[in-house]
This record gives C-alpha cells, structure tokens and sequence, in this order.
C-alpha cells in the first residue's frame, strides 16, 4: 500500500494491486474515500469521510495530480504491475 502523501490527517494512497484508471484511496481514520485522477479529479465513492475532509481531499488530489501520477507511474513501472 505505497502512500504518496499524509497531510490533514488525510492519507493518500494506492494499492500495489491497482489498476488503470490512475486513482487514489484516501483514508482519514476509519473512514475512506476513492479519487479518480485520470482522466479528470473525480470522486468514485465516499465511505464517511465528512464533507469537509472530502472537500480537502479533493482540493489536495488536484493540487497534487502530478506528484500522484508521477508516483503511480514509477511504482507500476518498477514492479510490473498496472
């Protein structure tokens, strides 16, 4: 489960089983939340994040897109998966 970034108390990550359309989990305690990334920001589904976090997840997933897909990139490049 590489994490790209934890800000916010908000942890953004991939799992090393993902798979295209470049996308991220966010977590923040128990609750999670799922952003497409590619091809726009877009949330897939909301399991109890609050708006607020929500919000800011989505603000976050924007403000970093590049740093997310260049992340995602390499991983999938290194380990062969994707």
């Amino acid at each position: 489960m590489p994490t790209i970034f934890e800000i916010f108390g908000l942890r953004f990550f991939f799992f090393s089983g993902d798979h295209a359309p470049i996308h991220i989990h966010v977590v923040k305690g128990d609750n999670d939340a799922k952003i497409a990334i590619m091809p726009e920001i877009k949330l897939v589904y909301n399991n109890g994040l609050k708006v607020g976090d929500l919000k800011k997840a989505l603000q976050l997933a924007e403000m970093y897109k590049l740093e997310i897909i260049e992340a995602w990139n390499k991983y999938f490049d290194e380990n062969g998966n994707n």
